[in-house]
């Protein structure tokens, strides 16, 4: 494929997502050689600080697609990018073979392997490669990404994802890193709705927290989650995971939808869904995840923070 070498150091880079954790992927693509094109939004500041650093800008996904040979799109999820796809002057029609489409956003795997398909009859790969860390990490280029490729295509963009991951993990063929991201966000969302309940039942029952969180701290309980969401919420900050209550409340959604399709239950995994729910209707679904713990205070009147 024209622009593409054997180490793929040559490659022409779109970047299709500029949000919290786009931006900082975009960033440390630039600025590591690589040529990009980024999607124009109504959001100028990001496109202005790329184009800054030496970015070019495209008024559509298509005129992305006629200028790269590796396309990432890091939206929110699956019908973000199915409209990058499938919508005006979207990708599949203006995608020509050989080229890669890496999809880093959290989406759902059937919509993943639909959207392979069609892209599989222009003879261009659609890789899923979603991320874990935040934005903090994203800027650094030290983000954790989970690629579902075939072996031959994870070497091919294996050169561009190392400028902004600092863990880059081949997980197994396409459609592998959807699906393990969203057991991992189940997971670990798991734990943020564990923790805020937790900070409640200690409170109430009179246990000083700041003992309870160095128990916790020096046990088998400790992690890395309950570092991040416990100790801010008894900070009173509710901002120790850079992460948006909503959009761990869609993750949550797509998972419970992937164990329905495989005809598994998932007890745990709906109530920790509905638990982010409830949280996103009493009005914390702008905020953190760490929010979950002021929406059990609001429940149950029990105010866990120092503040």
């Amino acid at each position: 494929m024209s622009g593409i070498g054997k180490k793929n150091v040559n490659a022409k880079i779109g970047f299709i997502g500029l949000g919290m954790m786009g931006h900082g992927m975009a960033k440390n693509l630039v600025t590591k050689g690589f040529t990009l094109t980024v999607l124009g939004h109504k959001n100028r500041k990001p496109i202005e600080s790329l184009t800054g650093m030496g970015a070019t800008e495209a008024s559509n996904p298509a005129e992305v697609a006629a200028r790269s040979d590796i396309i990432f799109i890091c939206v929110v999820g699956s019908p973000q990018v199915e409209e990058v796809v499938f919508g005006k002057n979207g990708l599949l029609g203006a995608v020509k073979p050989g080229q890669v489409v890496v999809d880093c956003s959290t989406s759902e795997p059937e919509s993943t392997a639909r959207i392979a398909d069609e892209f599989s009859f222009k003879r261009v790969a659609f890789v899923d490669a979603p991320l874990a860390r935040t934005p903090k990490e994203a800027e650094e280029g030290r983000l954790n990404v989970m690629v579902g490729a075939e072996p031959e295509i994870f070497t091919k963009i294996e050169p561009a994802l190392k400028t902004f991951g600092e863990n880059i993990f081949h997980v197994g063929g396409p459609g592998a890193g959807h699906k393990l991201k969203l057991v991992n966000n189940f997971f670990a969302m798991g734990q943020a709705a564990l923790i805020a309940e937790s900070l409640v039942a200690a409170k109430r029952s009179g246990i000083d927290l700041d003992a309870f969180c160095k128990v916790v701290s020096a046990g088998g309980a400790n992690s890395g989650i309950f570092q991040m969401v416990g100790l801010s919420a008894v900070a009173g900050t509710y901002d120790g995971l850079r992460f948006g209550l909503d959009l761990a409340r869609k993750d949550l959604r797509y998972y419970t939808h992937m164990t329905e399709q495989l005809g598994l239950p998932s007890v745990l995994g709906e109530a920790v869904h509905q638990s982010f729910v409830l949280a996103s209707a009493l009005g914390y679904g702008g905020k953190l995840v760490g929010s979950l713990v002021e929406a059990q205070e609001k429940i149950t009147g029990t105010k866990v923070s120092k503040g």
